[in-house]
């Protein structure tokens, strides 16, 4: 009887809570707005920079076994920092400051690492006999990676973009602390006034930012990718 009780109250504390979000939600639709766009529009600045600069880094090191030990090691090491510290340090580097500038360095510092080793391990699995084949069609270099590496590692690079998304849009959170107005500035606030409707709010609209864009990449990742490489990736 007693642990039923307790059922029926958790329950009903589950259910005022949720009711206090959406409360929370709909007294402040023009702010929660403003800071879901900003939010928005960070990551699909940062996601745009990140795919052409690191997906250009990782064509490159393909090519260079050494160079490419030290770029992914040094990709791998940015990663490890903790994100307060790398906004903190680069916050004061003349000519970035607070803001979205530093914001956009920092996030794309953080792509780094999925995205270039996810474009030289799938530019260094392709099967080298097809890469031959290619090459005794009278394929110069330039067209053996156009036309065959690149397509045949859609399929891991995709993957890297993918786990860049999620990650882009949950560190975004962390910029609140050098001054730009997005989602983690409602948890930022929920947490130092103990609301735990705020910090639901921007916790529950960043997750769905993530999972929006990382649909959207699957779907695009269906369009650019063949069924048969799809198919023999496991996807």
């Amino acid at each position: 009887m007693m642990f039923n009780i307790y059922i029926k109250r958790s329950n009903f504390k589950c259910t005022k809570i949720e009711m206090n979000t959406l409360q929370f939600i709909l007294n402040n639709s023009g702010l929660i707005t403003e800071y879901t766009l900003n939010h928005l529009s960070l990551v699909l600045i940062v996601l745009a920079l990140s795919i052409g600069l690191w997906t250009c880094v990782g064509l490159i090191i393909s090519r260079y076994d050494r160079l490419a030990g030290t770029v992914i090691g040094l990709s791998s090491v940015l990663f490890c920092i903790p994100s307060i510290s790398l906004f903190g340090m680069f916050m004061t580097v003349p000519g970035l400051g607070l803001g979205r500038k530093t914001a956009i360095v920092v996030l794309v510092i953080y792509a780094m690492m999925p995205l270039v080793r996810s474009v030289y391990l799938g530019i260094k699995n392709v099967d080298s006999t097809v890469v031959e084949a290619g090459r005794g069609m009278g394929m110069s270099g330039w067209q053996t990676l156009c036309r065959i590496k690149i397509p045949l590692a859609w399929p891991t690079v995709f993957a890297g973009v993918r786990v860049s998304v999620v990650l882009i849009t949950g560190i975004a959170t962390m910029a609140t602390f050098i001054g730009e107005k997005n989602l983690g500035r409602l948890i930022h606030q929920g947490i130092t006034r103990g609301s735990a409707e705020m910090i639901i709010a921007g916790a529950l609209i960043v997750s769905v930012i993530a999972l929006l864009l990382d649909y959207i990449m699957g779907r695009v990742e269906k369009k650019v990718v063949s069924p048969g490489l799809r198919y023999q990736s496991g996807r």
